[in-house]
């Protein structure tokens, strides 16, 4: 048996719907016939102008209601947060104010309800790992659930040796390491193998607001919402302005003599990553926020055969990714935002840095707990206004901080207030005292405790 038939063999004795199939063939086939998942600098240009959200025209109050009520609130939730020492979703990790992620969600769906009189459903994308903790948690929020399934859960594929065989990789010391997750653009595929795409299409529901669970600044925005129904756009991809910290984000570009296309860091060649990192050049970069169209993913998904067919993904790694001694695989996976390059018509928009609040590791998650910012009674979350936009930078060790009982144990009373920082850089093992503020730019060296109410500025 070939590694390809091997792998779809194995697929389907794990349960695999029929497009979950059919989508790792096409992208193994891809890689079997050469394809490297490379998009090269001289394959794309620049992009200088796009639409911004401040130019957006606004919408009258029926125009509103008329949107919200196709729109639905689609949260990707398969993260494990295992960078943060994390074994269950990261969404039920607290973020602000006594609540978790899933928490200020919820409020803000719910409050979007009763502001709008729209149904407004919200819906998870989850993993096998996620599912069971996450539905628990939304429950217990009253009136959370709507006319379609609260979620529906990714797929996974198998990993392929990298030793030129192409087969599926056997690992008996552990046979859950033979899976990976395919990336968000599984997105597409998932939603049609749950069933959910067409829940939602036969419920009325035309538009998708499309998030990570982690970025509690995306939030579904009616002027955008209208927008994108007034003109028709199947697919709609958020991007903000590059700076320093973004540069190793997927950024927008143009192909050459075509359309809209992203690239992430995995898609680049060696060659080209100064290219990729200049921030003059390609000057936005993708927030993983989205909006889509399901009609038009309907229609699209018929023209290419059931199967998308976005630009791959080649993530070269060991079947256990904490011992470089196992065998070198393959992970073929794909970007939900790289979609832009399928759909005809599809745009991107430019939206404020506040729509991008993504917590990826514990220094994101101490600025977002800290007083920089706020709930607003709908449950956004916003830098608070004396910042004017920006929040504070902080970096912290991490050989001390990384891990999320080892940063909880170092703020025993709470996050520092930050509310008057510019940049926190912690440097070896240092406790936080109650009620502790930073002002300006401050170093702080360990080992050391940091007496209550002591003030450090910089």
């Amino acid at each position: 048996m070939n590694g390809l038939d091997a792998a779809l063999e194995k697929m389907r004795a794990d349960g695999a719907q029929p497009v979950a199939v059919e989508t790792f063939r096409h992208y193994y086939e891809r890689l079997r016939e050469g394809e490297a998942g490379v998009l090269r600098e001289d394959e794309i240009e620049p992009v200088d102008e796009i639409p911004a959200f401040e130019e957006l025209p606004r919408p009258s109050d029926d125009e509103v209601r008329e949107a919200l009520d196709q729109a639905v609130v689609l949260k990707l939730n398969g993260g494990l947060g295992t960078g943060m020492g994390m074994t269950r979703a990261k969404s039920l990790l607290e973020v602000k104010d006594g609540l978790s992620f899933l928490d200020v969600i919820v409020r803000q769906v719910l409050a979007l309800r009763a502001s709008s009189g729209a149904r407004v459903p919200l819906v998870l994308m989850n993993s096998f790992a996620t599912r069971d903790d996450s539905l628990a948690a939304l429950r217990r929020h009253e009136g959370v659930e709507a006319d379609v399934p609260l979620d529906f859960v990714q797929n996974r594929v198998p990993k392929i040796r990298a030793d030129g065989s192409l087969d599926p990789v056997e690992w008996p010391a552990n046979p859950e390491q033979e899976w990976a997750p395919p990336g968000h653009g599984d997105l597409y595929p998932a939603l049609v193998a749950s069933g959910m795409l067409d829940a939602l299409l036969e419920g009325g529901y035309r538009y998708a607001f499309v998030s990570n669970a982690d970025n509690l600044g995306a939030t579904l925005d009616p002027r955008i919402l209208t927008w994108l129904a007034r003109e028709e756009v199947p697919f709609l991809m958020e991007v903000a302005v590059r700076t320093e910290q973004d540069r190793k984000g997927g950024h927008l570009a143009r192909r050459r003599g075509g359309g809209l296309v992203l690239r992430e860091v995995a898609q680049t060649a060696e060659e080209d990553v100064p290219a990729f990192q200049d921030i003059e050049r390609h000057r936005f970069f993708n927030t993983n926020t989205m909006w889509v169209d399901l009609r038009a993913l309907k229609h699209t998904l018929s023209v290419h055969g059931g199967v998308l067919p976005l630009p791959m993904i080649v993530n070269r790694k060991t079947v256990d990714p904490g011992d470089a001694s196992s065998p070198a695989v393959v992970q073929l996976e794909s970007a939900m935002a790289a979609a832009i390059d399928v759909f005809e018509a599809a745009q991107a928009l430019r939206v404020p840095k506040s729509r991008f609040a993504p917590v990826k590791a514990t220094n994101d998650l101490l600025v977002v707990r800290s007083d920089a910012y706020e709930l607003t009674p709908e449950a956004h979350l916003v830098v608070v206004p004396e910042r004017r936009g920006v929040p504070p930078l902080v970096e912290l060790d991490g050989a001390h901080y990384k891990l999320i009982g080892d940063f909880d144990a170092r703020f025993p009373a709470g996050p520092p207030s930050l509310a008057e920082a510019e940049r926190l850089n912690v440097v070896g093992d240092v406790t936080f005292g109650r009620d502790v503020v930073v002002r300006g730019a401050v170093t702080v060296e360990g080992p050391r405790r940091i007496g209550d109410g002591e003030i450090l500025s910089g």
